[in-house]
């Protein structure tokens, strides 16, 4: 597993822990196993692999924040690096490996849509790279297709698109929750752009699920099935709070102090998880108020 000191990366690994052997890839071992504990068995390169014959399944969390800082060359280089190359090498050892893992489960994100405005779309949805210009659909793009050269006959890929996740101690809700509590939050430009949001839980289920379903494979969406406009996001969660949410944030300003980064905010997609329900997957948090409620009551 990589990514696995992350926001969501500790919480699936708990979730695996009563019924896997986990063996984690971390560029500080130690860090990490006073983080997720000594029961792991630790990795600090994909160097120290000559093949995955050992192993029955990879997940492939491994990534730069993409809103952590500024998209300045160098941020840009590491968010594309941090994905592409470790996928890359990944997808490598299994075609290495003379038993390879039955499962490959790597992550991607709903930015392969680009900005869609009032447009919804599902996993059936085909890019055309000549019109998705935007920095996130190239990310994702090439993300994906490293993870698909692990594809085999012994090996099937899932990929999941991973949306807004809802938590209240990490991702870009902890960090909007300051502003809100004291009164202070509000939408962000016209408000009408598409938020596509999953409750942290049912995310970490969504990994078991593919995990345990040896008939899936393929793009899989990772948000919930009711997408909503930033305006009514916002709305909703100062509800929750009993908080007013009527401060709005100008696209202008974003732009300024964020750069290119604003886009991540001022452009959205409304996006439906169509394969992943016909796969069988239950959300736990299908609307938005009730899974803030559960993670902020």
């Amino acid at each position: 597993m990589t990514g696995a000191s992350g926001f969501i990366g500790t919480q699936l690994v708990s979730a695996l822990v009563p019924q896997h052997q986990l063996t984690i890839l971390s560029r500080d071992p130690l860090r990490a196993s006073i983080k997720l504990g000594a029961k792991h068995h630790y990795l600090s390169s994909l160097d120290e692999l000559d093949d995955l014959d050992k192993f029955d399944a990879v997940i492939n969390l491994a990534g730069e924040p993409i809103a952590s800082k500024r998209w300045t060359g160098k941020q840009r280089l590491a968010i594309c690096q941090s994905r592409w190359t470790l996928t890359e090498q990944l997808s490598a050892l299994f075609q290495k490996s003379t038993t390879p893992p039955h499962t490959l489960i790597s992550t991607s994100a709903v930015g392969y849509y680009g900005n869609q405005e009032q447009n919804t779309v599902d996993e059936s949805y085909q890019a055309n790279r000549a019109n998705r210009a935007e920095f996130t659909h190239q990310v994702c793009h090439r993300w994906e297709e490293g993870a698909l050269k692990a594809k085999s006959e012994q090996t099937r890929v899932c990929i999941i698109r991973i949306g807004l996740v809802l938590g209240p101690h990490g991702g870009a809700l902890a960090k909007m929750l300051p502003a809100f509590r004291l009164g202070l939050g509000g939408p962000i430009a016209d408000g009408e752009q598409g938020m596509s949001w999953i409750h942290q839980s049912d995310l970490v289920n969504l990994f078991i699920h593919l995990l345990n379903h040896p008939n899936c494979e393929g793009v899989y969406n990772g948000c919930a099935p009711n997408p909503i406009s930033n305006s009514l996001f916002t709305q909703a969660l100062g509800h929750v709070l009993n908080r007013p949410a009527f401060i709005p944030v100008p696209a202008f300003a974003l732009k300024l102090i964020l750069g290119e980064m604003s886009s991540l905010l001022i452009e959205g997609q409304y996006v439906l998880p169509k394969r992943t329900l016909a796969s069988g997957f239950e959300f736990q948090y299908p609307e938005l108020e009730g899974a803030f409620k559960q993670l902020l009551d």
